[in-house]
């Protein structure tokens, strides 16, 4: 049996964890499929396949209106649902056999991070922009959003720094200032794009694996107070300065969805109206109403809406059901990882597509400006 322990290898890297060097572990791309099939989750994967087919077969319903308006290809959003779906699955075969202590390096680590880090001011400055936000990076084949993989470095980077530190828990400068300066810099190139979606994401991932991480629970309390009035501050500020106006312009909207129908609540109007036309058991897979040009983004951020109109109730619920069971059985693999970083990249990943799942069900249905 492998001793457990933090350990140092020849590349200055640290392991925690049972004693595997992160060079040896860089070398271990075991491409053999008996391999795949022992080492992967069965019941994780099956849910991830039912998951993306779901979504490849509701894209095609909601996204045909849209996609004859905006490219003169009704199956253009579908196909392209597809393509990022089969990029999706070879990612996730070739990362299922990649060991992830080759990520648990201060180079790898950091160069990823400091990578997307740049891609995503880029975007900021120079990227495409739609509704005013600068997010979007255009590569003529398609449109790239950097500010995805940013999260991804993200949570690398946050594990592998609180992987590190743990034994130095109850120093206040390796457990909480490292956590400050990266959250803080990931936060402002966010707001630089003005996405602020993904900036509530940012921090509640890394509030979340803070806690996970073994921290002790009064420096957690008052990491938390201090994330807390620097985050007021910063939103007041902000919006004193003028700066993300149109949040207030979304409360609005929130709070009077029929206040201005024809113009500022249009959106969230008709997402109610699809949400109601469903009833219990919907009005059938490919009769949604609202798809035709009503509901903006039907294929994009409000594809819930469209979900409960076509299935109701009873299919709505099926899908958060499973987003539920999703969200435990990636904290049930993350429980059972063989070392800490392993463990916070389980659970940051998990909570990463668990919450942002929860911003899209509570924006399409009203629940949250």
């Amino acid at each position: 049996m492998a001793d457990k322990g933090i350990y140092r290898d020849r590349d200055g890297g640290l392991t925690l964890g049972h004693r595997q060097p992160v060079a040896q572990a860089r070398k271990k791309l075991n491409l053999n499929f008996k391999s795949i099939r022992h080492g992967v989750d069965m019941p994780f994967l099956i849910l991830i396949l039912v998951l993306l087919s779901f979504g490849v077969l509701m894209m095609f319903s909601a996204s045909y209106a849209w996609g004859q308006n905006d490219m003169g290809d009704g199956y253009y959003y579908a196909k392209k649902q597809l393509m990022f779906a089969g990029i999706g699955l070879v990612t996730m075969l070739v990362a299922s056999v990649w060991d992830y202590h080759f990520f648990q390096n201060t180079w790898v680590c950091y160069l990823f991070y400091i990578v997307m880090y740049g891609v995503c001011i880029y975007a900021a400055l120079f990227g495409s922009s739609t509704a005013d936000a600068s997010r979007w990076i255009d590569l003529g084949f398609v449109q790239f959003q950097p500010s995805e993989l940013l999260k991804v470095a993200f949570i690398m980077i946050f594990a592998y720094i609180m992987a590190v530190n743990f034994p130095k828990f109850d120093n206040w400068k390796f457990c909480v200032i490292p956590f400050m300066v990266i959250m803080g810099l990931t936060v402002v190139v966010l707001a630089m794009q003005r996405h602020l979606s993904a900036v509530m994401i940012i921090g509640v991932i890394g509030v979340s694996m803070m806690f996970v991480s073994g921290m002790p629970a009064k420096t957690f309390w008052k990491f938390m107070g201090i994330l807390a009035l620097v985050a007021v501050i910063a939103f007041v500020g902000l919006l004193l300065i003028g700066k993300f106006s149109y949040i207030q312009d979304r409360i609005t909207s929130w709070r009077n969805p029929e206040g201005d129908i024809q113009n500022s609540t249009w959106q969230t109007y008709n997402s109610l109206l699809a949400i109601g036309s469903g009833g219990w058991f919907g009005l059938g897979f490919g009769e949604s109403k609202q798809k035709f040009l009503y509901l903006p983004e039907a294929q994009n951020d409000f594809v819930f809406a469209i979900i409960c109109e076509e299935l109701g109730f009873v299919g709505a619920l099926v899908v958060v059901v499973l987003f539920v069971i999703f969200v435990l059985r990636g904290f049930y693999i993350a429980a059972n990882a063989k070392d800490r970083f392993g463990m916070l990249v389980a659970a940051g990943i998990t909570i990463q597509i668990g919450f942002q799942a929860v911003l899209h069900i509570i924006g399409a249905s009203n629940a949250f400006p």
